[in-house]
């Protein structure tokens, strides 16, 4: 693997991990009602789980009420457990295959609840892109082991690494502060 091409990789990975924290900020409600709100619940259908839009379309048609329509009756209980469950403070109804998922106003103590779970998910981001730097550095230092680089190409690459990791930590820093001021806005 050539130097490029070990930033290339590391570069994907980083991004990967960034736009894997968007998707969970999508998940975190604030106050409007969202499709993307349910993405994250996962339902116990057919001996496995398996994501909510693969058993159900979920609608929002008005702005403080989701509607999911279960395609199989037989999953409207356990896609009403799931989202009773997902950790997002819903309360769903039950009416037949269709199950509607009103979005309560977020109080202060909910708000605050609501960001540390957001922090949370930008940690696990921090963690996920160092863990990528880990990995490129060991590369680097195997490319120098191998002959491939000499050893001040090796350090000027773990710099880049360094720099490419800096980046990336203070784009989930950005992200983390604009989704805290979101949800804490009233």
């Amino acid at each position: 693997m050539t130097e490029a091409e070990l930033m290339k990789d590391l570069r994907r990975r980083m991004d990967g991990a960034l736009d894997v924290l968007r998707k969970e900020f999508g998940g975190l409600r604030t106050g409007r009602a969202s499709a993307s709100l349910l993405e994250p619940v996962v339902v116990e259908a057919y001996g496995n789980t398996v994501p909510l839009n693969q058993v159900a379309s979920v609608n929002v048609p008005e702005p403080r009420m989701i509607t999911v329509q279960v395609w199989d009756r037989g999953l409207a209980k356990s896609v009403d457990k799931a989202i009773r469950e997902s950790g997002l403070g819903l309360n769903p109804q039950t009416e037949g295959q269709t199950i509607r998922v009103p979005i309560p106003e977020l109080n202060q103590e909910r708000r605050k609840e609501l960001s540390k779970v957001a922090g949370k998910y930008a940690e696990e981001a921090r963690i996920a892109v160092r863990n990528v730097r880990r990995d490129g550095v060991e590369e680097s230092r195997k490319l120098e082991k191998n002959g491939d680089l000499s050893q001040d190409q090796q350090r000027k690459l773990q710099g880049d690494i360094q720099h490419l990791t800096d980046d990336h930590v203070k784009k989930i820093d950005d992200t983390l502060a604009q989704k805290e001021k979101e949800i804490l806005q009233v």
